[in-house]
């Protein structure tokens, strides 16, 4: 299955590293544009100077690890389409150009399944994706989450629980599941 990820999910961390952990272990192939990617990097700065500086660093990161997932917006397509917001049109562009089957973002609202059907896509959230998925790969999914947790647990020194990190991590679903 072939997944444009929308910047809403790449950024934050927790979800970010869960869903790309997932793809890592083939379970779906991850798709995006630079410039969801720069959207990404300009939200970063909202923590701060160093926001950007650090999103920067895992974009290049994430770019490393996924070289095929960056796709390019075919011309003229833009122009076509229609989405409550405009703002949000290259994101339906970017998944038309690489074929995806879906979308995967929080933001329901501004991707209207009736318009994404016209295209043949899907919108579908990370949790119920990562449900999904758990219910067919479970050891892949446990086993990312809790490398996950571990990073958080390293990284903020913090007793981290795997039910309350996914819950802050807006992966409620997931986290009960794998609590």
């Amino acid at each position: 299955m072939r997944v444009l990820i929308d910047a809403c999910v790449l950024y934050p961390t927790v979800m970010r590293e869960v869903v790309l952990g997932v793809a890592g272990q083939g379970l779906f192939e991850p798709r995006w544009s630079a410039r969801i990617l720069e959207e990404w990097a300009r939200a970063a700065r909202k923590i701060g100077p160093e926001g950007e500086t650090i999103a920067r660093g895992e974009i290049a990161g994430i770019q490393a690890r996924f070289p095929r997932a960056e796709v390019k917006i075919p011309q003229g397509v833009e122009a076509r389409l229609w989405l409550p917001d405009p703002n949000d049109i290259h994101v339906l562009a970017a998944a038309i150009g690489c074929s995806a089957d879906a979308i995967l973002t929080l933001n329901a609202k501004d991707f209207p399944k009736n318009e994404l059907a016209d295209e043949g896509l899907e919108r579908i959230d990370p949790d119920g994706f990562l449900i999904g998925l758990a219910a067919r790969y479970p050891d892949a999914v446990q086993s990312t989450a809790e490398a996950v947790l571990a990073e958080a647990r390293r990284l903020s020194g913090e007793p981290w629980e795997m039910r309350k990190l996914m819950r802050k991590a807006r992966l409620p679903r997931l986290g009960k599941l794998l609590g």
